[in-house]
C-alpha cells in the first residue's frame, strides 16, 4: 500500500507542476528560455490529444510515463526556485486548464504525419 500511496502522491505533484508551468509560461518574471520549455511542456501535457495515442500497446503510454515527466523536470529546473514555489501554491488553489494551443499543435502534427505518409506511399505513375 505504501508504494501505491507514493505513486499517487507523485502523480498529484506532476499534475500540480503542469499547472504551475502553465502559469510560469505566462509570467513576465520568468526567463524567456524557461517560458518556452514550460509552455511547450504544459501545452503538450494539457492537450486533450496525445502525440502517441494511448490505445497503441506499450508505446501509447510512453509519453505519459516518460516524456511528460522528463519535460516537467527540465522545465522546473529552468524556472527560478522562488517563482516555482509561488506558481505551485497558485496551482494548488486553481483548476486544471485545457490547452487549446496544445490541441492545435497535436492536430497539426498528425496532419503533417498523414501528408508525409501519403506522399511517401502514393503510387508513382511511371
Amino acid at each position: 500500500m505504501a508504494m501505491l500511496d507514493s505513486t499517487r502522491q507523485w502523480a498529484l505533484r506532476m499534475k500540480r507542476d503542469v499547472v504551475a508551468l502553465w502559469l510560469a509560461a505566462r509570467d513576465p518574471r520568468v526567463p524567456w528560455y524557461a517560458k518556452v520549455v514550460a509552455g511547450a511542456v504544459a501545452a503538450y501535457a494539457l492537450s486533450p490529444v496525445d502525440l502517441i495515442p494511448d490505445f497503441i500497446p506499450i508505446i501509447g503510454y510512453l509519453d505519459d510515463l516518460v516524456i511528460v515527466p522528463l519535460g516537467i523536470l527540465l522545465a522546473v529546473k529552468l524556472v527560478p526556485a522562488g517563482l516555482m514555489r509561488e506558481f505551485r501554491d497558485t496551482a494548488t488553489r486553481s483548476t486544471r486548464p485545457v490547452s487549446l494551443t496544445g490541441l492545435i499543435f497535436m492536430i497539426a502534427v498528425w496532419i503533417v504525419a498523414a501528408l508525409a505518409l501519403l506522399w511517401l506511399f502514393w503510387p508513382n505513375p511511371a
